[in-house]
């Protein structure tokens, strides 16, 4: 049955409303990014002004290090989303083809952790990683990022396997495949939209990911953010410009890497929501 005019009129002002509500604080970031200092806070905010690089200019030369953090932030974001993933696919396809009692609570308690806040494991954790000498490393922020978000990837995983007919697992086996081949011959293939989708969860939280950061590094395996909030703490003063400009410099990677895998997102993210 077709929409009436005015329900696509209703749908069409609530998607504009949440497009502005999100998408205006942002353009007012970068736009202020190429703003001169005098026109950042003018009232009313001007649209047409002489775009200058200044902002980025005083960046690179109060900040040095922030090239540096953001190549952190790569690493670790494309080191968690490859383990995150390895693990979900792994756990998703148990979750999607096995049953029982251990199994189900293994999920639910899976699920029931992620639920608790991220600062409450903080204080236990930081002596631990202390006597391990993981501090102030890659590897302790990969670790963490990547249990946070197993639970997730696993169940959006769980989700995309479970469309998968379990024939084609009866054909693998029958033509001699054994467990590990089928998973990585016929499941990873016909998953790999679901992985898609699960990777762009964990690259963005893992790309802006402030507090175990903040908490667990301090020079060598500092990111991007820290040096944000350091920023806005200096001592001499906050220099908008250059904040802004640090910020537009942080959100352009990860804003290209969700357009370019948008379509994946979307058909990972619906997967099981229509049962034939």
């Amino acid at each position: 049955m077709r929409e009436g005019l005015p329900m696509r009129l209703l749908r069409a002002a609530t998607v504009l409303f949440v497009v502005l509500w999100s998408g205006a604080p942002v353009a007012l970031m970068v736009l202020s990014s190429f703003k001169p200092t005098t026109e950042i806070f003018a009232y009313p905010p001007a649209l047409i002004f002489a775009p200058t690089l200044e902002h980025y200019r005083t960046l690179f030369e109060k900040w040095p290090d922030f090239l540096g953090t953001l190549f952190n932030s790569a690493a670790v974001a494309i080191l968690s989303t490859l383990v995150t993933v390895a693990a979900s696919v792994l756990a998703g396809y148990v979750y999607s083809r096995y049953r029982g009692t251990a199994i189900g609570a293994s999920a639910l308690f899976m699920v029931a952790i992620r639920l608790l806040p991220p600062i409450v494991i903080i204080l236990p954790l930081f002596p631990a990683t202390s006597l391990l000498q993981l501090n102030d490393t890659w590897a302790i922020l990969v670790m963490l990022y990547a249990t946070f978000f197993v639970s997730i990837g696993s169940m959006i995983l769980k989700a995309y396997i479970d469309g998968i007919p379990t024939e084609l697992d009866d054909a693998a086996r029958i033509d001699g495949a054994g467990e590990m081949q089928t998973l990585l011959r016929i499941i990873v293939p016909l998953a790999a939209p679901g992985m898609v989708a699960a990777a762009v969860f964990v690259f963005v939280y893992a790309w802006n990911e402030y507090l175990f950061a903040f908490v667990f590094t301090t020079t060598d395996a500092k990111t991007a953010p820290i040096v944000i909030s350091e920023m806005m703490g200096s001592l001499t003063g906050v220099d908008w410009g250059a904040l802004f400009a640090a910020a537009t410099v942080q959100l352009v990677p990860v804003t290209l890497f969700v357009i370019a895998l948008q379509r994946f997102l979307v058909a990972g993210l619906t997967a099981g929501s229509v049962k034939g």
